[in-house]
C-alpha cells in the first residue's frame, strides 16, 4: 500500500534527491552487502541544519500524528545520530546512541545519553536503510535494557525487509522516502 506524502515528506523527498542522490554508473557495495546504482547519502543530503530540521520535523509529525508519545529517540550510531538529536530537539525530549560494541573502558555502556531503560518510551531512529540490520541491532540493545519501543523511523528505506521485520516484531515502523517514492530499484538482501 503506497502512502500519500504529506507536504513536508515531498519537501524532504526533494532535497535528499537533490544533495545526496547519486545514479552510479556501476553498482556499489552497501552497508547490507547489497549491490546498487542508486546510493543515497542521507549523511550529506541533511548535512545544513534546514534541511535537518525538516527530516526531523516530519519524522516528529509523522510518530505524533500516528498517536505515538516518547520520552526520548535515538539509534546505532553513526547513521542515527544527527537525526536523533534533531528530533529530540523538535519534541523536546531526549536522545541517545546506541553503540555497536561497548568501550572496554568507564562504564562498558553500549546505550548512550538518555537513561534508557524500564519505564522508557522511545522511537528509533537512522537514516538509510535496506535490510535494517543497524536499526534492528538498537531496537535488541534497547528492549534489553527493559525500555518499550514505541516506534521506529526511518529517513529512506530501500526495501521491504525492514518493514516486514518491524511487522514481525510488532512495532510501528514509519519510513519517511521509500524506494518507490524515489522511483529507484527496490534493493533485496543479498543471498547467502
Amino acid at each position: 500500500m503506497r502512502v500519500v506524502l504529506s507536504p513536508r515528506r515531498l519537501e524532504l523527498l526533494k532535497v535528499v534527491r537533490r544533495q545526496g542522490y547519486l545514479r552510479l554508473a556501476q553498482p556499489v557495495r552497501l552497508a547490507s552487502g547489497a549491490m546498487s546504482s542508486d546510493f543515497i547519502d542521507a549523511k550529506k543530503a541533511l548535512a545544513q541544519w534546514q534541511d535537518l530540521r525538516l527530516a526531523c520535523e516530519a519524522i516528529h509529525e509523522a510518530v505524533n500524528d500516528a498517536g505515538h508519545s516518547y520520552d526520548a529517540v535515538g539509534g546505532l550510531t553513526m547513521g542515527a545520530d544527527a537525526l536523533a538529536v534533531g528530533v529530540a530537539a523538535v519534541a523536546d525530549c531526549g536522545w541517545f546512541m546506541v553503540r555497536k560494541a561497548s568501550k572496554q573502558r568507564g562504564t562498558n555502556r553500549l546505550i548512550e545519553g538518555f537513561e534508557v531503560g524500564e519505564g522508557a518510551k522511545v522511537l528509533l531512529v537512522d537514516d538509510v536503510v535496506t535490510t535494517g540490520k543497524s536499526i534492528f541491532l538498537a531496537l535488541d540493545e534497547v528492549l534489553n535494557s527493559g525500555a518499550e519501543v514505541v516506534a521506529a523511523a526511518t529517513l529512506v528505506d530501500r526495501g521491504d525487509c525492514a518493514s516486514a521485520e518491524f511487522v514481525r516484531r510488532g512495532v510501528a515502523y514509519h519510513p519517511m522516502i521509500t524506494y518507490t517514492d524515489f522511483g529507484i530499484d527496490r534493493v533485496d538482501p543479498p543471498a547467502m
